[in-house]
């Protein structure tokens, strides 16, 4: 792990120089000069995915804008306090899918593609990387849910889910050939769809059918990561996806199932227009991601080598 010295080893160190100094200043260095503390050593967390990793949020007039308070953000504001030579880069792409994280097509990457910049920074930065994260995947069968009726819904999830399954395979692949042994994790999803439940009979049953078929999805994603021994950030556990038990009063919306009322806090599914309705977390859901992403492992770790983290 990459430390700092206890805080009275550090006075301890400072009062020595201090000491030193009054009694043998080299030539030309003035008595009261300040002692010297190397740098921490710089590692790096690197921010993959889709718009949730870039902090995107609705503004005042509904425009989807980037913020700095997202749940890549909140997390490295946390790792850094014990590693303060940690930098965040960000190469997030708002609207990715699986598809074009691999051939590139809406965010410009001198690489071509998100995944291609993504493993040109890790070769490139061999033994610094400490950490990466991942979301990826939700925007490949949100489409479907532009008609959710039975039949076209499962048609369009039969047609998506395979090939947003094997592009996850060749994303992750691709990161794991440059750093085998890396510190990933990445993040499965909640469900905005569930804000349905509020439009009577027919919103919950939409409601119900499509918690059915994230839970699916997600662990679709979530055997492909353990696979490639990535660890997962549980959010649709954290948003209780499937957990239509509980009543919760949330202010301006009523009482709602436990999963609902997690939608309506943590998003701006449920939040009139302009704002809402928008798939995007709230600050307060970003750090719910956040607090997700670090109940599923350790912080960063300092490495001597590419296979020095595990």
């Amino acid at each position: 792990m990459l430390r700092t010295l206890p805080a009275m080893r550090l006075a301890g160190a400072l009062a020595a120089a201090m000491v030193s100094g009054c009694s043998a200043t080299p030539h030309g260095q003035s008595a009261h000069a300040p002692a010297n503390h190397p740098k921490p050593p710089v590692s790096y967390y690197l921010a993959l995915g889709d718009s949730l990793s870039r902090g995107v949020e609705p503004d005042s007039s509904g425009a989807s804008v980037e913020t700095q308070h997202g749940y890549a953000d909140q997390l490295y504001t946390t790792l850094r306090k014990d590693h303060p030579g940690l930098r965040l880069v960000k190469l997030g792409c708002p609207g990715e899918t699986t598809s074009t994280m691999i051939s590139g097509g809406i965010c410009h990457y001198r690489a071509g593609s998100q995944l291609t910049a993504a493993m040109r920074f890790l070769r490139a930065h061999q033994g610094k990387v400490a950490l990466v994260t991942i979301d990826i995947g939700a925007n490949d069968p949100e489409t479907c849910l532009t008609d959710p009726s039975p039949p076209n819904f499962a048609s369009c999830v039969g047609r998506s889910v395979p090939k947003a399954t094997a592009n996850l395979t060749t994303i992750v692949t691709g990161l794991r050939a440059v750093d085998p042994h890396g510190r990933i994790i990445a993040m499965n999803y909640y469900l905005p769809a569930l804000a349905q439940w509020r439009h009577g009979l027919l919103g919950q049953a939409v409601a119900r059918m499509v918690a059915l078929a994230a839970h699916g999805y997600n662990n679709l994603l979530t055997k492909i990561y353990q696979t490639y021994h990535v660890g997962i950030a549980n959010v649709f556990g954290a948003f209780e996806t499937t957990n239509f038990g509980g009543q919760v009063a949330v202010p301006g919306y009523g009482t709602l199932p436990t999963n609902v009322a997690a939608i309506c806090r943590w998003t701006w599914e449920c939040a009139a227009p302009p704002r809402g309705p928008n798939q995007h977390a709230n600050q307060a859901g970003y750090a719910v991601i956040a607090h997700a992403f670090l109940l599923a492992g350790p912080g960063p770790a300092a490495r001597t080598s590419p296979q020095a983290a595990g």
